[in-house]
């Protein structure tokens, strides 16, 4: 699939041939679902717990005496039916975790990419260096690339701080180097800019 590479001005300076093997494959729902069902599981921290009856401050002498006051019978003020006792059945700890093996991960960000490729979706864009922490430089390039009014992802070669600061105050947009970006925050992305130089990283990751 060939595409046209665009400058931080939105110019097209060339066009580039996306490898059919990272963005031409038949998109796998089931695989992106499970990729994605993992991410936001693994999101979750699983540490709820509420104290059952023996880890509760109180107990040890009954409150009072079996008979004759002409109230229920009470071994401890530790017990569940009583206000501050322990919780029955209450949540503990959990691990939420769940691990996929390195080709499902693989074909489900392949997949991912393939089907915004397919959309329409991807543009690719001569890498820009950011010489200066400014939003305003950023806004700038999406409005140039026409994506300043969609949820974007923009996938760099390699982490780069002025880029990432630059975009993080910006609505509906994040910035990733390619190879730490999840199927999860490629599908969540209506657009995904791609830096020309990231192309090489997918193919060396992604291609075998």
């Amino acid at each position: 699939m060939q595409v046209n590479v665009y400058s931080n001005n939105g110019a097209v300076v060339g066009t580039i041939e996306l490898p059919e093997v990272i963005f031409g494959i038949e998109p796998n729902e089931h695989v992106m679902y499970l990729a994605v069902k993992a991410y936001l599981t693994n999101k979750r921290q699983g540490n709820a717990k509420t104290k059952v009856r023996d880890e509760v401050s109180g107990g040890g002498k009954k409150p009072w005496k079996q008979k004759g006051r002409g109230t229920s019978r009470a071994g401890s003020n530790r017990s569940p039916v009583w206000v501050g006792g322990g919780t029955i059945h209450g949540p503990k700890p959990h691990d939420f975790n769940i691990d996929l093996n390195k080709k499902v991960k693989r074909l489900a960000k392949k997949s991912a990419l393939s089907l915004r490729a397919n959309e329409g979706n991807i543009v690719v864009v001569d890498d820009v260096q950011f010489g200066e922490v400014k939003t305003k430089p950023m806004v700038q390039l999406l409005k140039a690339l026409k994506v300043d009014d969609v949820k974007t992802l923009i996938l760099l070669p390699q982490y780069d701080e002025k880029a990432y600061l630059s975009a993080r105050n910006i609505k509906h947009l994040k910035t990733l180097p390619a190879l730490d970006a999840s199927t999860y925050d490629i599908l969540r992305s209506k657009k995904v800019v791609i830096y020309k130089s990231a192309i090489d990283k997918l193919v060396a990751t992604l291609g075998s």
